[in-house]
């Protein structure tokens, strides 16, 4: 569950996944089968998150927030690059 306002979301490109970030300064990984949430969320961001988008073979999850700051994720593990 997110905080605040979801802003953005974005489907990883064979559709299993997607992602949606937050006026909570989070950005959440979900199954798109089940609708459950795929680990923890994914915390970095100090400012809230505007955009998320996926790479095109979907290993990676960029997030962009608020100040500006590009945050890169590994979808598989969740954890920053």
């Amino acid at each position: 569950n997110h905080c605040g306002a979801v802003n953005s979301v974005a489907f990883s490109p064979d559709g299993r996944k997607l992602a949606s970030a937050s006026h909570g300064k989070i950005v959440r990984l979900w199954n798109t089968e089940t609708g459950q949430s795929i680990g923890s969320a994914l915390e970095g961001h100090t400012h809230w998150v505007k955009s998320v988008l996926f790479s095109p073979d979907g290993t990676v999850l960029g997030s962009w927030s608020g100040d500006g700051v590009w945050k890169y994720w590994n979808t598989s593990t969740g954890m920053e690059l």
